[in-house]
């Protein structure tokens, strides 16, 4: 037996490939961050916004939907129109109005990103940017990576962050890894200046409830000196959230729980010092709409011969058996990030962080009517998968830098110079009808050095340089097991990445900008040397994957009102794919080569005190340049639209008789997509519609957020004949708040 994990969905799919071998008469697993004129670069927001750590305009809350500056895609407190890629920010009250309760619902209406390709998944924050998977090694929590491998994973709840943030794009020259088409990145809740409480409850219509409470504490110094009141020396800020009750799905239900503690201490102006912990635990049974045939979901389920028409599958059907189903997490967080500004030049930013996980999860799957994509004359129930597995992941992150702002001759530097290391360990044992098919500890250590050099010169001109080294360090150990000789995984392997962009700032707020970028992203995975038995003999660990990307594109920051537009075209190679099908008969292979190349617009604006708007359209071409399979050479992967179109308008009445009242609508467009490799069948286009109204008084606010409005019954992605999922149907979510 062979299990190819390309993902948790892949991994089950491979897991629950062994019944197939052991019950063939059921069915296979699924297919499956000395001059003064350098303060032209940096903006000033609440606190100081020079370093990475602190409460600057880069990490601070967006006012409205307009971002100004970030952290992501510099590792300095940069503006967002200076970075040489394309890069959108969403803020807190972005996902507030929006409605947003799973990170990867913030993300509907953002350029570039396929988010939720597998409907309503409470479990799983599910990410494709630019065509490519970025839930895996994509996830970016402060910065620091939040390595995910099979079902090894970090959730994470919105409540817990001031913004979500997406660099489009090749990040390896900062980041050492993280998706070849982007990575997303977290940026927690941290104690602010002031003192603030906020509550709020809410309802949707499955029922699920919930209440969330957010209170900030700080202890004031009362020293004041040139009229200025110093940062107060400790500030608190606790953060929670406790939500349960049923999903869309029958027999889906659960109960979750998150908590976040964090205190920063600040001696002086140039010191900071926080520290924070967050624990989750989630007890839930899954929901249906996963993992179901094409016909029945996207076509109706008919014969061959036509003979037979079961019609379609129910949204809300669940064919897993509410006493063998569970999903039980427990998880837990703790860091620290210090700052400290040495001279007027030099500022030190360390940081670290630890996380660990532990997963138990059961469910049953379908796989088709009997293997076979449609039904026939006495075959015409879906097959049926038990899977559970149990998984501990370890992580344990550190970033160090300095960061020094000089000038040399005509010539403004921003310089960082930094080194961080990574660890990630992943112990899990998967099976399939009380059978174990792996028992895995793979352990991955990366270190990396990196520099860059952000340079002002000629008035408008911006030039960004990057360079980075890395050593990786992989040892997967598996223990002996029927279907496994217990062969091991090691590899070292090194690397330097680099990103050059060069860009020119007009006085009206106009910054075009060309950039090209390397990849280097380390993979836990290794593909598995069987003998005629199918039994594992060996195994071969895959090569980090490499790649190249070219962008070019123009920002716009509007000098008469707040807003962001990027427009942005790019060619994006992707080397050493890991190919091959999940199948217990397959051999993976890193021939891979995929190219995506297209064309990106966001808009973020603050129009006036009225009116907001968010607004993205995606247009690429997803192409398989290089496979084991000649057959797949040329065609589009599967799953991920190659064009996606949004837009939500807010209003906000600030007189007469409405004075509080906000209404807002949008619209989402999913292209068709391909739902199998190589192409045979598409999964059509949808057209969706999201509507939004709150009501402000004084301290309170009640809202009403209602997504895919009409409930048009639609299928989100294909990853094969048999594995199709439904997308969100419409949901109404009902929330009460009151802040001091």
């Amino acid at each position: 037996m062979v299990i190819y994990v390309r993902g948790m969905r892949a991994g089950l799919l491979a897991g629950v490939a062994l019944a197939a071998i052991a019950h063939p008469g059921v069915a296979v697993a699924q297919q499956a961050g000395q001059a003064t004129q350098l303060d032209a670069i940096e903006v000033q927001g609440e606190g100081r916004g020079d370093s990475i750590g602190r409460n600057g305009s880069g990490v601070a809350p967006v006012q409205g939907y307009a971002p100004v500056a970030t952290t992501t895609g510099s590792k300095t407190d940069t503006p967002i129109k200076l970075i040489p890629q394309s890069i959108g920010v969403v803020g807190s009250e972005q996902m507030d109005d929006l409605g947003a309760m799973k990170t990867d619902e913030a993300l509907r209406y953002s350029a570039g990103v396929f988010a939720q390709p597998f409907g309503d998944d409470t479990d799983t924050n599910w990410f494709y940017i630019r065509g490519f998977d970025a839930t895996q090694t994509g996830v970016y929590r402060d910065g620091m990576q939040l390595y995910n491998y099979a079902f090894g994973n970090f959730f994470t709840d919105p409540w817990l962050l001031e913004r979500v943030e997406v660099l489009r794009g090749a990040s390896a020259a900062l980041y050492g890894g993280g998706n070849v088409g982007g990575i997303i990145n977290y940026v927690s809740k941290r104690p602010l200046d002031y003192d603030f409480g906020e509550v709020e409850v809410g309802i949707n219509n499955y029922p699920t409830a919930f209440a969330a409470f957010d209170i900030n504490k700080v202890v004031p110094n009362g020293v004041v000196t040139k009229g200025d009141a110093l940062p107060p020396v400790w500030k608190y800020r606790f953060t929670g959230k406790f939500e349960g009750g049923d999903g869309y799905s029958k027999r889906e239900d659960g109960i979750r729980g998150v908590f976040q503690g964090a205190a920063t201490y600040s001696p002086d102006a140039g010191t900071d010092f926080t520290v924070y912990a967050n624990y989750q635990h989630v007890d839930q049974k899954h929901g249906g709409g996963d993992f179901l045939p094409y016909y029945g979901t996207v076509k109706r389920a008919t014969s061959v011969d036509g003979t037979i028409d079961l019609g379609r599958i129910s949204r809300r059907a669940n064919f897993s058996d509410s006493d063998f189903d569970r999903y039980d997490r427990r998880q837990a967080m703790a860091g620290y990030e210090f700052n400290h500004d040495i001279n007027d030049v030099w500022t030190v930013n360390s940081r670290a962080r630890f996380a660990y996980a532990d997963l138990k999860e059961a469910q049953i799957y379908p796989f088709g009517y009997g293997f076979q994509p449609r039904p026939s004359a006495g075959n015409t129930a879906l097959s049926l998968i038990p899977f559970n597995h149990h998984t501990k992941s370890y992580s344990f992150t550190a970033d160090n830098n300095v960061v020094g702002k000089f000038a040399t001759g005509g010539l403004d530097h921003t310089l960082l110079i930094g080194l961080d290391y990574k660890f990630y360990e992943i112990d899990e044992v998967q099976s399939s009808f009380g059978s174990p098919y792996i028992d895995e500890k793979s352990k991955l250590h990366q270190a990396g050095l990196y520099v860059q050099d952000q340079i002002r010169f000629g008035g408008g001109w911006i030039a960004t340089l990057n360079g980075r080294y890395d050593r990786m360090w992989l040892n997967g150990d598996y223990k002996p097991l029927p279907t496994d000789t217990g062969a091991d995984v090691k590899l070292d392997k090194g690397r330097f990445s680099g990103r050059a962009g060069l860009g020119y700032e007009f006085a009206n707020g106009v910054v075009p900008y060309v950039s090209i970028a390397s990849v280097f992203n380390p993979l836990v995975q290794a593909n598995n040397i069987q003998n005629a038995a199918f039994q594992t003999i060996g195994r071969t660990p895959f090569k980090p994957e490499t790649g190249i990307q070219y962008e070019a594109g123009v920002k716009w920051a509007p000098t008469w009102f707040s807003g962001l537009f990027t427009a942005s075209v790019f060619d994006l190679k992707k080397k050493n794919v890991v190919s091959g099908t999940t199948s217990p008969t397959s051999v993976q292979t890193q021939l891979g080569e995929v190219r995506s190349r297209g064309f990106e617009f966001e808009a973020q604006a603050n129009l006036n005190e009225n009116w907001k708007f968010i607004g993205a359209f995606t247009a690429y071409q997803l192409k398989i340049l290089k496979d084991e399979n000649p057959l797949m050479v040329g065609e589009q992967p599967f799953l991920v639209p190659e064009v996606i179109a949004s837009a939500f308008l807010d209003y906000a009445f600030t007189t007469g008789a409405m004075k509080g009242l906000s209404l807002g609508g949008g619209v989402r467009y999913l292209g068709k997509s391909e739902a199998t490799q190589p192409n045979t069948v598409k999964v059509p286009s949808a057209t969706l519609f999201d509507v939004a109204a709150r009501y402000e008084w004084d301290a309170y606010k009640v809202s009403l957020n209602v997504t895919n409005l009409f409930d048009k019954r639609y299928v989100s992605g294909c990853q094969g004949i048999n594995v199709c999922s439904y997308g969100e149907a419409r949901k109404a979510l009902v929330r009460a708040s009151y802040t001091w």
